[in-house]
């Protein structure tokens, strides 16, 4: 089994994600797809840490596209995410910052009771 296939064996939502149909003018929803791509095959196989870290960035993004609350969260907060310029790997940064802001959206989507309205 080569590289690529062992990679997308950890990447369940691989398939949903790149094929996403967002609208045409959403940007930011096309970044993080390239941004999605590009990482999945720089991750070194071998490394245990970083086959973790694409799993649960697969998780996120397969999230993105479900949750539409989560999808509007990342889309206000990404736009304020700051890579320093001696930052070497750009591409892990930006997957951290990523991971970061899903966490703090579970932090705080707990705390928040949604209510439907009934009409």
């Amino acid at each position: 089994m080569d590289n690529a296939k062992k990679i997308l064996d950890y990447c369940k939502n691989y398939q949903r994600i790149v094929n996403f149909d967002y609208l045409q003018d959403d940007l930011i929803s096309a970044k993080l797809i390239r941004v999605y791509k590009d990482y999945v095959f720089k991750v070194n196989i071998n490394s245990s840490e970083e086959v973790e870290e694409l799993t649960h960035f697969d998780y996120v993004l397969g999230k993105y596209i479900d949750d539409y609350n989560f999808r509007k969260e990342l889309k206000k907060e990404i736009v304020h995410v700051k890579i320093k310029k001696s930052c070497t790997d750009i591409l892990r940064a930006i997957v951290a910052s990523i991971l970061k802001i899903f966490d703090n959206y579970l932090e705080n989507s707990t705390r928040k009771i949604t209510i439907a309205r009934w009409i």
